[in-house]
Formats: C-alpha cells, structure tokens, sequence
C-alpha cells in the first residue's frame, strides 16, 4: 500500500494578525492533488488537525468539509490522531459511526491498543495523551511522565502485534532528541516528556506530528511530517509537504507543496526595501519578516514598509538605533514653558499664543482634578 504522512494543520491559526484560512484552503487543494497523483490507499494525519482546542466555528467547518472530501468524496481511509493543541472529546464526537466509511479517528489513550487493518499493516493510532490518563488506564502510580508511560504503553501495543502484518505506529509527541521550531508548544520539561526512541523501535514506521520541521529528528525508521505551512520566522527557510510511504519496502519519499504565499525573511537596507522594483510579484505577496541594517531613525517605517510588503509580520534592527545627541527639558521651567519647549523640540516651531493658552487651560484642569 502507499500511505500519505500528513500532520499539523494547525486550521484556525493566525500569524501576526493575518488569517491564514485561505492559504490552508489552498495548501489542502494541493495535498489532494498530490494524494491523487501519487495514488496513495489511506492518509495519516497525526494530530493537530486544529491550532486551538476551542476552535471558532468557521475552523470546525473547515476541518469538517477538509474530512468529508477526503473520506467521503475521494474515498480516502483516513487514520487520524488528536494533537496536543486539539480536543479530544470535541475532535472525536461522532467516532462511533465514523469507522463505517474508513475514518479511523483516536482521541483516547484506550483506543490505541486496538489497531485498524489496512491491507498488509496494522495501524496503531497513539494520541496525546497526558502521564494520568496512562496512569488511570494501567491502575499504575509510577508512571509519572510520558517517558515512563510510553514504555508501558509501547509494551502493550507490542502485544497486539500480528506477526503476519507489518507495524506502523501514528503518534504525537516529542521524541528524544528532537528539535524546535518556535510556533510548536512545548510540552517537554527537562526530558522527562520526551519520548525515548528506544522504545519505538519495535515499529516498522512511527508516523509522527508536533513539530514543525521534518527534519528535527533524524532516525531511520521514526519521521515527523512536519507542518503543511510555515508557522514561524524559525521556519522560513523550511521545505513544507507530505510523505508517501509504501508498506510493502517501508520506504518513504518526501513531496513538497508549494503554499498560496510563502513565508520569508529579508535582511538589507530601509532603502532598498522601499524600492518595489527590487522583488518579485512572489516575494512582496509573501509573509515576510525584515530585518534593517540601518541604524538611524525611520519615521513611518512600517506604514511605508507595509505599502511594499503588505503581509508583512515582523520588523526588527541587526543593531540599535543611533539616537544621537538628545536635548534635555529643563526641568526649572514653569509647566506650560516645559510644554512649550517639548513642542518646539518635536515640531520645531513656537507654539503661538493661542496654543499657550490652551496649554494654560488643561494643565490647570489636570491640577483641579488631581
């Protein structure tokens, strides 16, 4: 069989400001193509289907027509996990009857010890969990985080293996010796939430979700898909897509695919940002973050910046701004002479008679109601 390794949807997310449903609506458009050019049986999604556990109603019908096409129009077996920024009561509510059309959804620890049969593979669909709920499945107090969890978890599982089926293990979580990127929660606290590769190794294929870059561990056999976009400045320079694996050799192959908008970050001068016929169509309707070289003031930098860049996320300097001389008030003058010197050093004009006056007139109101 050929299996479609997807995960981290993350639908209902925002970045810095702007809605990203359209370019998901696109980036999910080009996964079915490639589903359908590559002639997979099944698609994994290992968890993280939505960015929140509370999502809006506008994420939750995204999701739900995302699943109907692919299950019921495209009559595509989906084998799905929950993620940790997912609700697993929510994300599985209606479980019962979804298996009848090939929609394998887990969202409970005790699901997973149960495995869905595809052709020459069982499937086992491992979700988030946290250290209690192994704790109250096992009746076992010493499981007291998921390192410790996951062995006993794995040894069970190892249990329901069929020694005429191969072993493919769907999961969300941190593995040892994985990396981060910045738009991943962390759920790991000093190693004790990180799972122990060893204890995967039974597994012909651990199909993983929660990190954002595919390449954040590097193991022959365990391959985090990554996210479908690009969620950070710490992802910019990342390949976003899907795996194909194929039961038969358990080889996978990478395959990219290329989003609405890409997410970039640009280093040079204020000048040669402001210069439109410096970048390409592509690249000024990109996310894109800048960092300026220059270190002098820029009045109105992010308006003019955004009349260019008009998504643009982030702004920050490769050094600090070089203030120069600054005048100081002088803080002897009466109030409304220090008002009158802060106006002429802003503005650099006198403030007329009738501005003093003004002037005059609220700085004694603030006194009355202090």
């Amino acid at each position: 069989m050929r299996i479609m390794h997807t995960a981290d949807w993350h639908i209902g997310k925002r970045l810095a400001g702007f809605d990203l449903a359209a370019d998901q609506e696109a980036v999910f458009e080009e996964l079915v193509k490639v589903a359908a050019r590559e002639q997979v049986d099944a698609i994994i999604i290992a968890g993280d289907l939505y960015d929140r556990a509370n999502p809006s109603e506008e994420s939750v019908l995204q999701v739900n027509h995302m699943l109907k096409r692919l299950n019921r129009e495209l009559h595509y077996p989906l084998l799905v996990v929950s993620g940790n920024h997912d609700s697993g009561v929510r994300l599985g509510s209606g479980r019962e009857w979804f298996d009848a059309t090939g929609l394998f959804m887990h969202t409970t620890l005790a699901e997973a010890f149960t495995p869905v049969v595809l052709g020459d593979t069982q499937f086992f669909l491992l979700p988030y969990f946290e250290p209690v709920a192994a704790r109250l499945y096992f009746d076992d107090a010493t499981l007291t985080n998921i390192n410790k969890a996951m062995h006993r978890v794995s040894q069970t599982l190892q249990q329901q293996f069929d020694p005429a089926k191969k072993h493919v293990l769907v999961a969300h979580f941190f593995a040892a010796g994985s990396t981060h990127s910045e738009s991943e929660t962390l759920v790991n606290v000093g190693g004790l939430d990180a799972v122990a590769v060893s204890d995967l190794a039974a597994f012909d294929y651990v199909a993983l979700g929660h990190l954002h870059n595919r390449h954040a561990l590097n193991e022959a056999k365990v391959q985090y898909a990554g996210s479908l976009l690009k969620y950070s400045v710490s992802e910019a320079h990342q390949e976003k897509g899907v795996y194909i694996l194929d039961t038969e050799t358990m080889r996978r192959k990478f395959v990219s695919i290329k989003p609405l908008h890409d997410l970039q970050h640009l280093t040079g001068t204020f000048a040669g940002f402001a210069d439109p016929a410096g970048f390409s169509a592509a690249e000024r309707d990109a996310y894109t973050a800048l960092t300026l070289k220059d270190d002098t003031v820029i009045p109105n930098v992010m308006a003019t910046l955004r009349k260019i860049f008009p998504r643009l996320i982030g702004l920050d300097r490769e050094r600090q701004v070089d203030l120069g001389e600054q005048p100081h008030a002088n803080v002897k003058l009466a109030p409304t002479m220090l008002v009158a010197e802060f106006f002429h050093q802003v503005t650099g004009h006198e403030m007329s008679a009738e501005q003093l006056e003004w002037a005059k007139s609220a700085l004694v109101k603030a006194k009355e109601e202090d």
